[in-house]
């Protein structure tokens, strides 16, 4: 059996709002053996209140804790990123449930930074955060689906842990991390802009239908290169067909 590398699994807390689920957070992963816990944006990280809840040895996750303002640099160095949430709708990505997700997760990480997602107590992750995910997740709940921040990472946790004790051989590769991801897919906007394949008025929308295509099938690095080629080629065209345009037209003025 291929072992997976548990400090190549992150929980990511988005705009994190109650210091105490920060603390219980800690807990519930030093339970499961992650050891990895990164801040995005948090609006309050009073570290008494913390620690109140991240009891025993897990206070150590809370002292190398990372934290970052922007989503989009915290997220850069990682391969594959799963966003929570209780929300179905068109606009976010394909949906899994955690007991199903679990064994990909560990099969991933033996080679590549996997990062969990996890939105606002009071709102969760909106489709513009959820937009860099891969894939979401969705907690089964009998009726009402809004859970505690801590129990929710608790049960993604354990799932996790408990698909470490699967029997595969299946080895998954490096994939592209998100800072070359989102390279590509600024690349690509430019680009279908230029050549009017989406609405000048709402590209994001369109941007939106092809991440959700792409990210059916992991990137690897060299294919996020050879996409971007093909991107600057399409771009050499363009501006080649555009030089020749404007030289037409000073024949014709002439």
């Amino acid at each position: 059996m291929l072992g997976a590398n548990m400090d190549n699994v992150a929980v990511i807390l988005v705009q994190p709002q109650i210091p105490e689920n920060i603390g219980s957070t800690a807990r519930a992963m030093h339970n499961m053996g992650l050891s990895r816990l990164i801040l995005i944006d948090p609006k309050n990280c009073d570290p008494c209140r913390i620690l109140k809840t991240a009891t025993g040895s897990s206070a150590t996750l809370i002292k190398k804790m990372e934290i970052y303002q922007d989503l989009r640099e915290g997220l850069r160095p990682f391969n594959y990123l799963v966003g929570t949430t209780a929300r179905t709708g068109s606009l976010r990505p394909t949906m899994a449930q955690p007991r199903l997700l679990a064994r990909r997760l560990v099969l991933l990480s033996q080679n590549n930074l996997v990062g969990i997602l996890f939105g606002p107590e009071d709102r969760g992750l909106s489709n513009q955060q959820l937009r860099h995910c891969h894939m979401t997740l969705t907690i089964p709940t009998a009726s009402f689906s809004s859970l505690n921040l801590a129990q929710a990472v608790m049960i993604i946790c354990y799932e996790i842990f408990m698909g470490l004790h699967g029997d595969s051989r299946e080895v998954v590769p490096r994939l592209a991390n998100s800072f070359e991801l989102e390279g590509m897919y600024d690349h690509l906007r430019e680009v279908l802009l230029k050549i009017g394949f989406i609405n000048p008025q709402n590209p994001e929308h369109w941007i939106g239908n092809i991440r959700r295509f792409l990210s059916r099938f992991p990137l690897r690095a060299r294919e996020v290169r050879i996409i971007r080629g093909v991107c600057r080629q399409i771009d050499w065209y363009v501006s080649q067909v555009e030089k020749g345009a404007r030289s037409d037209n000073r024949d014709k003025e002439v």
